[in-house]
């Protein structure tokens, strides 16, 4: 009984494992995300209008970029007034890059003050190559 419970643990661990992030392509640019704050979201979108094949991640090609991400969020009742609940927001950001480098890592970062979001790419240097601009916000 033991051995038949051990099996499917080792066996439940490695289809986890599976599910993991892919091995960056050497010959395109990864794009890391990282929401700055608890309690958000951060999922990418699209590469230049068109769907991205994995919302954990970028991977594009050398060259010129727009990404557009999605960045849900709390607006805290300190901003709101005394008795609010958090109020979530659901935004669009779009960040243009014009010289994505082959087998380079950045990292899109996400964060918001208030009501409003913000996006920062930086490159392995952690320079800022790129800001957000705001592309939409709904209540959810």
């Amino acid at each position: 009984m033991r051995m038949l419970i051990l099996t499917g643990s080792v066996l439940t661990l490695a289809g986890c494992a599976g599910f993991g992030m892919p091995t960056p392509d050497p010959s395109q640019a990864w794009i890391d995300l990282d929401a700055q704050q608890q309690d958000t979201a951060l999922q990418a979108l699209e590469v230049d209008d068109k769907a991205a094949v994995d919302h954990r991640y970028f991977q594009v090609q050398p060259g010129s970029h727009e990404l557009t991400v999605r960045y849900q969020f709390p607006v805290e009742a300190t901003n709101i007034g005394p008795d609010a609940e958090p109020l979530w927001r659901d935004c669009q950001l779009n960040v243009k890059f014009k010289d994505f480098n082959a087998g380079q890592r950045y990292q899109l970062q996400a964060g918001s003050i208030g009501f409003r979001p913000w996006a920062k790419l930086y490159d392995q240097q952690r320079n800022v190559v790129g800001q957000g601009t705001p592309a939409g916000c709904q209540r959810t």
